[in-house]
C-alpha cells in the first residue's frame, strides 16, 4: 500500500470514529522493490555523452524532453 493510500485510509478511519484527524508531519520514503532500477537523469547532454549514454530515445533510461531540443524523440544525438 502507497504511503498516501494508507495515510488516507487511516485518516479515514479515525474520522469515522469519530475523532479528530491526525496530521503527520514526517514524510516516511518506502525502500525500492527488489529488482527494481533507478532511473538515470542527466542534466544536460554533456553529463548523458560522458556517461556514454547518447544519444537517447524516447522510453529509455535517461531521455528528457528538456534534452530533445526538436522533439524528435531522440535526445542529446550528435553534434553536427
Amino acid at each position: 500500500m502507497t504511503t498516501h493510500l494508507a495515510k488516507a485510509l487511516s485518516t479515514l478511519a479515525v474520522a469515522a470514529a469519530g475523532f479528530a484527524p491526525i496530521v503527520l508531519t514526517a514524510t516516511a520514503h518506502a525502500a525500492p522493490l527488489p529488482g527494481a532500477t533507478q532511473v538515470k537523469t542527466y542534466k544536460n547532454c554533456d553529463e548523458a555523452r560522458a556517461d556514454g549514454n547518447a544519444p537517447i530515445r524516447k522510453g529509455d533510461d535517461g531521455y528528457s524532453s528538456k534534452l530533445d531540443r526538436d522533439g524528435d524523440g531522440i535526445a542529446c544525438e550528435p553534434k553536427p
